[in-house]
């Protein structure tokens, strides 16, 4: 049954009764305060180092959306990684499963590079007489492939996000290192430049913290130190396209700030605060969104949340690191497209940002890009493509494994429900 005219009308009511109790006529004047008096440094309320700063000078900057996506783009190639998985699955025999494939590709493309794959399965059982794990990469498809199976950590709860985690991260590393020689200009991972629902678990319960200090979560953190290193060395960006940021130190931390006075903060997160202030209203009740301009900010070095765990004040999950701590610190800067009213966050390493000429030429691939795709860069785009697995790929792959492990898949009603899955 759906939804009668009468319910929708219903739904619409509260939706306006809930408008009727909120104000926001002063949220771009609280954004406005924020922007010129609290982030020239943004320092916890507890005092201590700065959780964000500015580097460079602090502005908000606009680029005609026409000029800027037919100029010349700064860097000849770019190359884009991502990686995708089936999402965990539980089967009957006891085993917690996901399996990510990794791709990296390239504008100008590359096939070569397109047809390398790396695919990691991830596998957690309670039954410590199951033998799981293989330390070495199987080859495949003339070498173009290769394949890893590891054992998870044991853990009562949060099996699988942990499955999910390891798989999804390790295969995206592990494929990063294995083609970074082949990037010679420019590499946009697609999401973050550290793997932060790794960095997250130091800060979540104890069983999740216990984690960090197993072999597995800190050689795939390892790993991305390594690829930072590898690139810094090099002299070639290396940068992270975060198509959901969901970052929330800044919010949080101003929050703290204005409770001592009974203030509040109206933003959910970070990138809603500053999708405040680089929206442009136009019209005499600013009703109107002004839509032929992309609007960014400069960047900024951020030491707050999973952030600071590879910054100068954190410790990396006691890895080892070849560089000056700070050369890691990620820094950022937030771009706001007004035709979607999406905003994104790029982020790249210190050691890469600290040059204002390679700033600026990767403020302006960025830019360029959204503006010519209206969205992502195309190099990730393509990534994206090559790595996603399909629902319908999901369902296969699922039903394969269970064959090949004389077991079933674990299903609720809502997976029956909501995917309509035999």
């Amino acid at each position: 049954m759906t939804l009668d005219p009468v319910h929708v009308d219903d739904i619409a009511r509260l939706a306006s009764h809930l408008a009727g109790t909120m104000d926001d006529t002063d949220h771009d004047d609280v954004a406005r305060t924020v922007w010129e008096q609290w982030l020239d440094p943004l320092r916890p309320a507890s005092g201590g180092l700065p959780v964000l700063e500015p580097l460079g000078e602090q502005r908000l900057s606009a680029a005609d959306i026409d000029d800027v996506a037919l100029a010349e783009p700064p860097f000849p190639t770019v190359h884009g990684l991502d990686s995708g998985t089936i999402n965990p699955t539980t089967f009957k025999n006891g085993l917690v499963l996901d399996v990510a494939h990794a791709a990296m590709a390239a504008d100008p493309s590359d096939l070569d590079l397109h047809r390398a794959r790396s695919i990691v399965m991830t596998a957690h059982t309670r039954d410590p007489t199951v033998t799981i794990g293989d330390d070495e990469w199987r080859k495949s498809d003339q070498g173009y492939g290769r394949r890893r199976v590891i054992r998870a950590p044991r853990v009562s709860r949060y099996a699988e996000g942990v499955v999910h985690a390891l798989s999804l991260y390790l295969a995206e590393s592990a494929h990063a290192l294995e083609h970074a020689d082949e990037v010679s200009d420019l590499l946009f991972l697609d999401g973050p430049l550290y793997p932060k629902e790794l960095l997250n678990w130091r800060d979540r319960d104890a069983e999740l913290r216990d984690l960090t200090r197993e072999a597995q979560p800190k050689a795939i953190v390892e790993n991305y130190i390594r690829l930072v290193e590898q690139f810094v060395e090099r002299g070639v960006p290396i940068a992270g396209f975060v198509k959901n940021p969901s970052a929330k130190h800044i919010v949080n931390t101003v929050e703290r700030h204005f409770s001592e006075s009974g203030g509040k903060v109206p933003w959910i997160d970070d990138i809603a605060f500053f999708i405040q202030l680089l929206e442009q209203r136009t019209g005499p009740d600013l009703d109107n969104r002004r839509t032929d301009q992309l609007t960014f900010t400069n960047w900024f070095i951020s030491r707050g949340g999973s952030d600071r765990q590879v910054s100068a004040d954190g410790d990396a999950f006691d890895i080892e690191r070849n560089l000056d701590p700070e050369e890691y610190t990620v820094t950022f800067f937030a771009l706001y497209d007004p035709r979607t009213d999406v905003g994104y966050r790029v982020e790249a390493p210190y050691a890469v940002t600290k040059n204002p000429e390679v700033r600026e030429k990767l403020t302006l691939q960025a830019v360029r890009d959204v503006a010519a795709n209206r969205g992502p860069p195309t190099a990730i785009e393509k990534a994206d493509e090559l790595a996603r697995v399909s629902v319908g790929e999901k369902t296969a792959l699922r039903r394969k494994l269970a064959e090949e492990m004389s077991s079933e898949a674990q299903y609720t009603y809502d997976d029956h429900r909501w995917t309509g899955d035999e």
